[in-house]
């Protein structure tokens, strides 16, 4: 009994508001996750527009429990489409939320320092950096010694080999618990 509890609070987290069926929330969930790993395929394809299209669409979803991760990953795909300061406002939403989102928050911090640092706010660029390096030992900042000038007609702003905006497994991730929240929802 005390499980199903819990699992129900979670799932109260998630989907804040009006009640929603464990159904709805489920097929919600699933929606907004597979934009969300269509956004993240279409990126590391190249096709950047694309991709804001998926992860916007995802977003319409209002799955809280994706926001973080979506916006992590608009910020990443802005970055590439020279959009900074949407990127910057991206980042700051995934940031903003609360909870236990430190590579979601590792990789909106280093979207955001990507942005800055094709802005040539490089002070700025640097503290985002940091803040992204000290939740994940594997986002080293790049030597800001060398020119980051990018011309507008630049297909792709910054190198293709950087780290992708989020992995899709983290998402899988998501859903295995989400799902297993809304069978025991269905049980009682």
């Amino acid at each position: 009994m005390r499980n199903r509890i819990i699992f129900a609070m979670l799932l109260c987290i998630v989907v804040p508001g009006a009640y929603v069926s464990a159904e709805n929330a489920q097929e919600s969930m699933s929606a907004a996750g597979a934009l969300y790993s269509q956004s993240v395929d279409l990126a590391n394809e190249g096709k950047y527009q694309e991709a804001l299209d998926a992860a916007d669409k995802a977003l319409a979803k209002n799955d809280a429990s994706m926001t973080g991760l979506i916006q992590s990953n608009r910020a990443g795909i802005l970055v590439m489409l020279q959009r900074y300061d949407e990127a910057i406002a991206a980042a700051d939403a995934a940031i903003g939320i609360e909870g236990n989102l430190t590579t979601v928050h590792s990789i909106a911090w280093y979207n955001k320092g990507n942005a800055f640092r094709a802005l040539g706010r490089i002070p700025e660029a640097q503290e985002a950096y940091d803040h992204a390096y000290a939740l994940d030992r594997t986002l080293v900042p790049p030597d800001m010694s060398l020119d980051v000038t990018i011309p507008a007609t630049a297909a792709t702003p910054l190198p293709r080999t950087q780290k992708s905006p989020l992995s899709p497994l983290i998402a899988a991730g998501a859903f295995g618990l989400f799902s297993c929240a809304a069978a025991v929802i269905r049980q009682r």
